[in-house]
């Protein structure tokens, strides 16, 4: 009996043991989620917002290469620096860095033929992810690789087996689908050099300095230029620059690598390396990066959930905290958009805006989390205003690339102003606010004219009326808390001219062409008129005034229909390709952001019980634990942060509102923690 009495205890213990023993949240990330499909993320080394992103590339061309590697991918061809996480546009890759055995190959092979060249192949069996640290092995080499971070300098550890041609290459042509202009390397002594690489691409102009030391001298280098291998040079400029210096190396005797970057100088470089990474403790520096991102994502505790969603959930926080990126060195100097050297004073300069997409969950969520970081990154889109005279669209590294559309760093602004960030200059910010939105390019001009934009006067004429409506909506609030009647009253106005392409016999929003509606129509058309999107994915954008589209619909029980009808039409596309356009339920396409919103819109209209079945459905279907778990493009935290907040029960329909939607919870408990050390409980 006592015999039984035990086993009983020993059976209780071991259970309450297995409900309680709840992982950190740093040891649920997965970073390899997003990097199959059309995720568009990397699995590499980097610290929250931080500058630098060192990660493994696997290819540098093709839509879903985008952040350089892709999960589909077998072989490696080398460690560089920055990358975009989540994007549908491709840039970055700067200063490649690849370890290789034997004799040197300086041109990087083909995935059919990885060993033409420098890439070598690898498993996934080998290759291990979390945040601040990435580990793969080289096949080809029998190379051990560990990658490590600051904000602004990476750390590499190579343990090469025993040989006397242990080589490390530096490939300054290499780039993620950009062109290098110019590269330059020198060789400082027998352990550092320094260089640059300038490129164009979708970043017109962008530069990135650098400093490199070794741990231990190498005993034979060379400088390639265009194609022609020097032994005898100690720098070299021009647009095909690489380099590699050879060890003599013993197994478990790792080289190290130091390289810290800048956008400003090779100075910038050297001062940035020289104070995060001033000694040679490789572990030191991955542990200060796991504490780095142990306190970041400690600051929204979630208990319970079905499945994996607990490590679903701690991955997405981990992307909504890549960018934007720190774009200034350790005395705060940084590149201005008028190509300047200027110094951020009392601010963090950031660059990385990927306004169209993030301006809905993104900065909203830090509002909340992070208030001092959405100031200064107010605070930088009014300097970016001051520098190029207009706002940021979708800014990259001191580029304005006027990808995508709107004016959207003003629901960025109103947004935090409303929920009580005010410590930036207000009346400035306003002033950019009216400049952004009286301007006469994209559409503007007309749109002011005529109450839409005419079709045969701009491309993507219904998505811009629309978006700018709903901007001018958030220009009207900060208006009206601000005192300016005439504005309020002039803004409010324009925030209703949506209702301009809002045909009722077909009940979407349409083309208009010379005043009359664009022939032929069919709703299911990816075309020209929209912006990735077709009329479905665009004639449920008024977040602004859900009550005044009810009405256009015909009233709540028709404007549900015409829901229901979204969600469970034929999926079938029409039109130009779009790969975008994505996660589709019917015509609802999660995996683009202009449907983001839309399974809330049930609740606006006393359906609250359809918005919470299809935001289950999506939570459970579209995101999950594997390198395929995104519907789309991530999309720099955006589609992310659509995850946080709907998997803790609310999201905000209508950034620069004061209000949130209530949805369903995923998770028994969600408390999250303030800046001001109070929390917020969600049960």
């Amino acid at each position: 009996m006592r015999k039984k009495n035990i086993l009983i205890l020993i059976f209780f213990i071991l259970m309450f043991v297995h409900l309680y023993s709840i992982d950190a949240p740093i040891d649920l990330v997965n970073p390899l989620i997003g990097t199959g499909g059309h995720g568009h993320t990397f699995p590499g080394a980097t610290l929250p917002f931080g500058m630098v992103q060192l990660s493994p590339d696997t290819d540098t061309e093709g839509w879903d290469w985008c952040s350089g590697y892709h999960y589909s991918d077998s072989s490696i061809m080398g460690f560089s620096h920055t990358h975009l996480s989540g994007t549908g546009a491709s840039d970055y890759g700067d200063i490649l860095v690849m370890p290789t055995t034997g004799r040197v190959k300086l041109k990087p092979g083909s995935k059919d033929n990885p060993e033409k060249g420098y890439r070598s192949r690898f498993s996934h069996k080998k290759e291990s992810a979390t945040p601040g640290f990435y580990s793969v092995y080289l096949e080809d080499y029998d190379i051990d690789v560990e990658l490590t971070v600051t904000k602004r300098a990476g750390f590499h550890k190579y343990n090469f087996p025993n040989t006397d041609r242990a080589n490390i290459i530096f490939d300054l042509q290499h780039g993620i689908h950009d062109r290098t202009k110019e590269a330059y390397v020198k060789l400082v002594n027998d352990q550092e050099i320094e260089g640059y690489r300038r490129s164009t691409g979708w970043a017109k102009d962008h530069c990135v300095y650098f400093i490199a030391k070794f741990s231990q001298k190498f005993e034979q280098y060379g400088i390639e230029e265009n194609e022609k291998l020097r032994t005898n040079k100690k720098s070299a400029k021009g647009r095909n620059i690489k380099t590699f210096f050879r060890f003599t190396t013993r197994k478990n005797s790792p080289v190290l690598v130091k390289v810290g970057i800048s956008h400003t100088s090779i100075e910038g470089a050297r001062k940035n390396l020289d104070t995060e990474i001033p000694a040679w403790n490789f572990e030191k520096i991955r542990k200060n990066a796991k504490n780095n991102w142990t306190k970041a994502l400690n600051k929204i505790d979630v208990k319970g959930g079905i499945g994996e969603s607990r490590e679903v959930f701690y991955t997405a926080f981990y992307h909504t905290m890549i960018a934007p990126n720190t774009f200034m060195d350790v005395d705060s100097q940084y590149i201005r958009m008028d190509d300047k050297i200027h110094k951020a004073e009392g601010f963090t300069n950031y660059t990385v805006f990927s306004l169209w997409d993030t301006f809905r969950a993104l900065h909203p969520l830090l509002n909340i989390l992070k208030p001092n970081k959405s100031r200064d990154m107010i605070k930088t889109m009014l300097k970016k205003y001051e520098h190029s005279g207009l706002l940021p669209v979708w800014e990259l590294a001191a580029n304005e690339t006027n990808c995508m559309i709107g004016y959207h760093s003003i629901p960025v602004i109103t947004d935090a102003y409303i929920k009580g960030i005010k410590d930036f200059d207000i009346d400035r910010a306003y002033k950019a606010m009216k400049t952004s939105a009286m301007q006469n390019d994209f559409g503007i001009k007309p749109y002011r004219e005529y109450g839409y934009i005419p079709a045969n006067l701009e491309h993507e004429s219904v998505s811009k009326t629309l978006e700018y409506a709903y901007d001018d909506w958030c220009i009207a609030q900060m208006a009206k808390k601000m005192g300016k009647q005439e504005d309020y009253q002039y803004f409010i106005k324009r925030a209703q001219y949506y209702k301009n392409l809002f045909d009722n016999q077909t009940g979407f929003m349409r083309p208009k062409k010379r005043g009359k509606w664009s022939e032929p129509f069919n709703p299911n058309a990816v075309s020209g008129d929209y912006t990735e999107a077709n009329a479905w994915q665009y004639s449920f954008f008024a977040p602004q005034d859900v009550s005044g589209m009810l009405e256009l619909y015909g009233g709540k029980k028709k404007f549900c229909k015409k829901l229901d009808d979204l969600f469970s039409t034929s999926k079938q596309l029409t039109g130009k390709k779009q790969p975008d356009i994505s996660g589709l339920i019917g015509q609802y396409a999660h995996g683009n952001e202009p449907s983001h919103h839309m399974a809330y819109l049930y609740s606006y209209a006393d359906q609250e019980w359809k918005t919470q079945a299809m935001l289950r459905r999506i939570m459970t279907n579209f995101y999950t634990n594997e390198p395929e778990g995104l519907a789309g493009n991530e999309d720099c935290g955006q589609m992310s942060a659509w995850y946080i907040f709907s998997s803790m029960g609310f999201y905000p329909v209508c950034p620069g509102s004061d209000y949130y939607v209530l949805g369903t919870p995923l998770f028994k408990e969600a408390e999250i923690h303030l800046k001001n050390g109070r929390s917020i409980n969600i049960t």
